[in-house]
């Protein structure tokens, strides 16, 4: 089994403050930093990290080689990931304030420009028992949804940034639906009534986490461990990679819950995005460590 991600590629700029600006308001950084992002590469991260076969599909510019290297390094299988001459790699303005919040501009560059045939050839060996991964950072989710379902993978879509219009486009194709709460109380103001998935997976920052059944009607919580956050950006990244990575080994529900909130738990311990996602014998042994 494997898992496969249609995912952006991003090259974080985070500009560290005192608190975030207002409207209108220009203020000076304490400092300036540059490094891995994304949510397709810090999800694709995650799911090496925890020790999945992670195969990322995407697309980037002519330069930045490091970054191809740097997923390399964190056991990434780039070998599906397009260079595209004509666009630049795409990237993201963080600002994160003294308290761990940030707000998050994009532009997505290569992430939006792979080609329908490109994303076929990529996709052309995924088998029955794999895992797919989407999110709204690229372009072609749908298409890529529909190609995973149609070869018997699972597929697990992270509906953020949240669009409507994105998340009606895919969701007939999708398994697991992931959405922290802000954006599921988006999705059941538009679409009211039951959802056409599996399963629906909730996190909820620091009141834990939670997946419905939408099947079998059961629901499991998952309460977050308590941490000191230093920069919770990605965190919502590391728990769908390890959740994605747990299921994908056979680990029951609750396992795949307790597992992925406590890689993203440490996770938001450290400063940093896709560069700094915990591997599992650290998640294990922060496991250990906590009550009961």
């Amino acid at each position: 089994m494997a898992i496969w991600n249609l995912g952006s590629i991003n090259i974080d700029h985070v500009y560290r403050l005192d608190e975030l600006p207002r409207p209108g308001e220009t203020i000076a950084a304490r400092s300036h930093a540059t490094g891995l992002g994304g949510k397709g590469a810090n999800q694709s991260v995650a799911a090496a990290q925890a020790g999945a076969v992670t195969r990322h599909l995407g697309a980037m510019g002519p330069g930045d080689d490091w970054v191809i290297d740097r997923l390399r390094d964190k056991g990434v299988c780039t070998a599906d990931l397009r260079r595209l001459p004509d666009q630049v790699t795409g990237h993201a303005i963080i600002l994160l304030d003294a308290a761990g919040e940030n707000s998050i501009v994009i532009h997505p560059g290569a992430n939006r420009a792979l080609s329908a045939d490109q994303l076929r050839d990529g996709l052309s060996a995924i088998t029955p028992g794999d895992t797919l991964l989407i999110q709204n950072e690229t372009s072609l989710q749908a298409e890529a949804a529909r190609i995973a379902r149609a070869a018997g993978a699972r597929v697990i879509y992270s509906a953020a940034p949240f669009d409507i219009e994105a998340v009606r486009a895919v969701l007939p194709h999708v398994s697991i639906l992931a959405m922290n709460a802000g954006e599921a109380s988006q999705l059941f103001a538009a679409m009211p009534g039951d959802l056409p998935v599996d399963g629906l997976l909730i996190t909820r920052g620091g009141e834990g986490a939670e997946y419905r059944d939408l099947a079998g009607g059961q629901v499991w919580h998952q309460p977050a461990f308590p941490v000191a956050p230093v920069d919770t950006t990605g965190a919502g990244d590391t728990f769908a990679g390890y959740f994605a990575a747990s299921l994908d080994r056979g680990d029951p529900i609750p396992d795949a819950l307790r597992l992925a909130s406590a890689a993203a738990a440490l996770k938001v311990t450290r400063p940093g995005a896709g560069d700094v996602i915990p591997a599992l014998p650290e998640v294990l042994e922060f496991m250990n460590s906590q009550p009961g």
